[in-house]
């Protein structure tokens, strides 16, 4: 039986492992708008919303918010792309739904890689 300090490590180190996933997908989401359109975001998620790419797996709704404000609906792509790309770090199948932001997706996802 696990003590509660190797359980509390174990929900850390997959908490690491799902932020480590989050930004790694969104830098390789972003790589679809090409390597200077990437840099070009990640200027002005900073700039215009102070959200730097570590922030983006605590702050999943502050990086729509951003990605909306500089793309317009078009940032639903860009979500996706970067969803599509998350998953399979994780070792989970990536099904669209209806109705689900890139909130969903990544807290959906945290919850998978917890159980």
């Amino acid at each position: 039986m696990l003590g509660s300090c190797e359980v509390r490590n174990k929900l850390v180190k997959r908490g690491d492992r799902l932020k480590q996933a989050v930004i790694e997908a969104v830098d390789e989401g972003l790589l679809t708008l090409g390597e200077s359109g990437r840099e070009a975001v990640y200027f002005h998620l900073q700039s215009l919303c102070s959200l730097k790419k570590e922030d983006v797996p605590d702050k999943p709704e502050a990086f729509d918010e951003a990605l909306r404000k500089i793309f317009g609906v078009g940032a639903e792509v860009i979500e996706r792309s970067v969803v599509k790309k998350l998953y399979p770090k994780l070792g989970i199948d990536f099904i669209e739904k209806k109705n689900y932001g890139f909130a969903n997706y990544i807290s959906e996802a945290g919850q998978m890689i917890n159980t």
